[in-house]
């Protein structure tokens, strides 16, 4: 490599860094001002719940509380005794190493910079540098990577994940200077915990890379196929830790313990799947699919309707790479396998794609590339003659104005609308961080909701699993069922708290 070259690398790499800080520090941002670091959604309750309970004794189950709907939390049921969340512990896991360091609210914004700066090298290896750099910029602006990236949410730790696997797998198969000896691992390694973390996403990914491996196994080499099988078997044997997982928490290893909360909440079609009468339909998949993707048309880019303007251009662009449809196609296979799910997600975007955002930022970062001559039919780098810089100076100031206006204007509206999500606010928790509340003995608090449950559910985060916090929370069940918790904790102090209203310190009960 030319002494010129080189430089130029280090430029571009250089540049792909600082857009990875720069991922790292607005992701962080929205952590701390959008969501306060605190969980809003039933999803993220769940996870917390878990990652705390793995953080103090390394345990997916607690036993069941006496009253369980006394002590109730989202998406955590109970079974033989014992209650665990309904969610695969990998992510669950992550969150408590924060927790055990004391950096929670730190995991998915660490991931989002480590995912910029692997979105730069994938498009660095399947185009250039300047594609992958203008992936990692539009990545780093997205507002659908930031609500995400913000949250507390296992989506930037499985597009971590993708993208870890993606860039391990084309080391194994295709010409690369890494060693098969770790990228083989890492792949395998990856997707297992993908399948981990999220079962159907997992298989959304994989759908691309298995028909790449059976095209290997009707055609590649000797050395190729025993890398297939050594893959096959790594991320094999991670993966049936699924099923000692569901052993585990249910008794059961094909009892999918979301089954457990809502009979329903199965993947398929037809009765019994869904909410709706006579089950999930093609006819609805197809509606939710249209309201995704017409969500994602906005959250993608902040380009109002435009977010997938460049995308045609992009596929010209990627023509000739058939690596390059590897990513491209997790993005579409996500779409696809997301039709069996009854349900979308819209609120942070359309979440359920989330994992295909690296062949998303791709393929608008290839078509602006094409567009102005750096990516030619053999992907090299061209120069600009005179008369192609009047339309490169259009095509600029349209990349620069789409970009302005989503970060001046739809990026602000679009995250202002997140803040205080579901009335959960942190000024919610500080009676019980006050100095005075801090000096308190224990205490059993009896939360009486005035409006609707989350009053109770936002509390949640201040009390441990296994109920030896210093303030241990129960919603009211009725003055009965009340006093059977409250004799369950011998000892505590009782807090009658209703929120909006209690602002006094609490008065002790004599417990018998």
């Amino acid at each position: 490599m030319k002494a010129s070259s080189f430089r130029r690398e280090r430029l571009w790499d250089g540049l792909a860094l600082l857009l990875a800080l720069v991922g790292f520090l607005a992701s962080a941002q929205v952590t701390f001002r959008i969501f306060e670091a605190i969980p809003h959604i039933e999803d993220e309750m769940a996870y917390t719940w878990e990652a705390r309970l793995i953080a103090r004794g390394f345990t997916l189950t607690t036993p069941t509380p006496p009253c369980p709907s006394c002590f109730l939390v989202p998406f955590v049921v109970d079974t033989y005794g014992q209650r665990s969340s309904k969610y695969p512990p990998a992510w669950s896991v992550v969150l408590a190493l924060g927790e055990r360091l004391g950096v929670r609210a730190w995991a998915n914004p660490f991931l989002a910079g480590l995912s910029v700066w692997l979105i730069y090298r994938l498009g660095k290896r399947l185009l250039n540098a300047p594609t992958g750099a203008l992936a990692a910029l539009f990545t780093v602006i997205s507002p659908f990577f930031l609500m995400n990236s913000g949250s507390l949410l296992n989506h930037p730790w499985a597009l971590f994940l993708t993208l870890a696997f993606t860039l391990a797998w084309l080391d194994a198969f295709f010409p690369s200077r890494i060693p098969a000896c770790l990228s083989l691992p890492t792949a395998g390694l990856s997707m297992g915990l993908l399948a981990l973390t999220r079962p159907l996403t997992a298989v959304g990914v994989a759908l691309p890379f298995a028909v790449h491996a059976l095209i290997i196994l009707w055609r590649g080499d000797a050395r190729r196929r025993w890398r297939l099988l050594i893959f096959g078997g790594i991320a094999g044997a991670v993966t049936l830790l699924y099923f000692v997982w569901q052993y585990a928490v249910t008794g059961d290893p094909f009892l999918n313990p979301y089954l457990l909360w809502w009979e329903y909440d199965k993947i398929g079609f037809g009765p019994g799947v869904g909410v709706k009468e006579g089950g999930h339909t093609l006819a609805q998949a197809w509606f939710h699919t249209r309201f995704s993707v017409g969500v994602g048309s906005h959250d993608l880019m902040g380009w109002t309707y435009l977010s997938y303007l460049f995308f045609p251009f992009g596929l010209i662009a990627l023509r000739k790479r058939p690596q390059a449809f590897l990513p491209v196609g997790v993005m579409l296979a996500l779409v696809t396998v997301y039709n069996l799910y009854w349900t979308p997600a819209w609120l942070y975007g359309p979440r359920y794609y989330y994992e295909g955002l690296p062949g998303a930022m791709l393929l608008n970062a290839a078509g602006v590339c094409w567009l102005a001559g750096w990516v030619t039919g053999k992907g090299r780098a061209v120069r600009w003659g005179w008369k192609n810089r009047l339309g490169l100076a259009g095509l600029a100031f349209t990349v620069m104005f789409l970009c302005a206006a989503n970060v001046s204007l739809y990026l602000p509206i679009r995250l202002s609308m997140l803040v205080g999500l579901y009335d959960v606010r942190a000024s919610d928790l500080a009676p019980f961080l006050s100095p005075e509340a801090q000096k308190m003995p224990p205490t059993l608090v009896i939360v009486y909701p005035q409006r609707k449950w989350i009053e109770y559910g936002r509390l949640l985060d201040l009390s441990s699993p296994l109920f030896d916090s210093q303030f241990v929370f129960t919603i009211d069940r009725g003055e009965i069922l009340n006093r059977e918790v409250i004799q369950f904790f011998p000892g505590r102090l009782v807090w009658h708290y209703t929120p909006g209203v209690t602002t006094l310190a609490p008065l002790p009960e004599n417990i018998p």
